[in-house]
């Protein structure tokens, strides 16, 4: 037996979408996490989420207001934008800040640029003529 809601159903699908988005906006670091009331990102669960709100949407084709599915279509456009924004500033963080994934690729890219100068410091090395002694004239 369902549970008697105060709430129209439009009322709980708004104030779900809402949910989902203002949690996209935290991850994102645009407004404060009411819970610690600090600037956090957390682009795993942005991204986390706004993949749920673009399921729900597409999901939900043909059963939306034609208001409900603007809204809809224009909040995902810009949250995507803006998930995208974060993740090129989030290249561009310190090392101690960026994701252990960018840690990885760019250990490895360091390591690599040093052994090509290891390489061409031996090389220039090998390369150099040792410089001729004059020859004894007979």
């Amino acid at each position: 037996m369902p549970l008697e809601s105060q709430f129209t159903e439009e009322q709980l699908f708004d104030n779900l979408i809402s949910s989902l988005v203002h949690s996209v906006w935290i991850s994102l670091g645009k407004i404060k996490n009411p819970m610690s009331d600090k600037i956090e990102r957390n682009l795993f669960a942005a991204s986390m989420n706004i993949d749920m709100l673009d399921m729900l949407y597409k999901r939900m084709d043909g059963n939306l207001s034609e208001q409900e599915d603007s809204y809809l279509g224009h909040i995902l456009s810009e949250l995507k934008m803006n998930y995208i924004e974060e993740k090129k500033i989030g290249e561009d963080l310190p090392e101690d800040e960026k994701p252990k994934e960018t840690k990885s690729v760019e250990t490895k890219s360091k390591s690599k640029e040093k052994s090509i100068e290891k390489d061409s410091t031996t090389k220039q090395a090998k390369t150099k003529k040792p410089t001729a002694k004059p020859k004894d004239k007979k």
